[in-house]
């Protein structure tokens, strides 16, 4: 996923990405970010490549080393 390699895959929200991020909050919760929030860069059901989930609902895949929303990778390794 070229999106991991140009983006860090886990940051601490800043004022910077809290303005260009919590106009839609988390994709995988739906609550907005606060300041000095862990985010990662994950893949999920939204589609449309990765985005900036809260780290406590993503799973970091070991073989990968990706990050996954939680209900969509445990979607995925039920139909593995």
């Amino acid at each position: 996923m070229s999106e991991m390699t140009s983006c860090k895959p886990k940051i601490i929200m800043d004022l910077e990405s809290l303005n260009t991020s919590n106009a839609q909050g988390c994709p995988a919760c739906g609550r907005k970010f606060s300041l000095g929030d862990t985010a990662v860069l994950a893949c999920g059901a939204w589609g449309g490549g990765s985005r900036y989930i809260h780290e406590n609902e993503a799973i970091k895949d070991a073989k990968t080393s990706q990050y996954f929303e939680r209900g969509y990778y445990m979607s995925l390794k039920a139909g593995a």
